[in-house]
């Protein structure tokens, strides 16, 4: 059998930055749901995943009310009342963060509006474990104009 060997140069990778950002849910520390609040900044609306930069305050607090939220059914199984009971602050400190969300087919079937820079969100997601390496979180659960999406799959039907 023949091997074939290729050679990334940096000029071939610059031409893939969105799949080299990409990251699977194995990648992040699901025993660990963090909750990070603010506004947003710069929001890209686009596929493998909409992503957005959220700006959030120094003086950051859970919610009182986080552990009680009514969550939205999903057609995957999800314990969400467990993750937001299991719910806490980043220990990096951290005023900007990238927010990776669901891919828009999945924010289309939950009908969620695209975002704009300036609105106020919060979420609930996972970030590295040890909260090494970026300051990056996956979004499992999106606050956003008095309204909670589950974006770990579609709505339950």
């Amino acid at each position: 059998m023949q091997r074939r060997h290729f050679t990334f140069t940096a000029a071939a990778l610059a031409c893939m930055p969105d799949a080299m950002a990409h990251h699977g849910w194995s990648s992040f520390d699901q025993t660990r749901p963090i909750y990070l609040e603010g506004q947003t900044g710069k929001v890209m609306w686009r596929n493998p995943h909409a992503e957005f930069e959220l700006e959030v305050a120094a003086d950051l607090k859970l919610p009182a009310d986080l552990a009680t939220r009514p969550l939205p059914a999903q057609s995957a199984p999800v314990d969400g009342p467990a993750l937001l009971k299991a719910a806490q602050l980043p220990t990096r400190k951290d005023r900007r963060w990238l927010v990776e969300l669901a891919p828009l087919t999945r924010l289309e079937a939950w009908k969620v509006a695209p975002l704009k820079a300036g609105d106020r969100v919060a979420v609930l997601g996972f970030t590295f474990s040890d909260e090494k390496g970026d300051a990056l979180v996956r979004a499992e659960y999106l606050f956003a104009g008095g309204k909670t999406y589950g974006l770990r799959s579609s709505p339950a039907t």
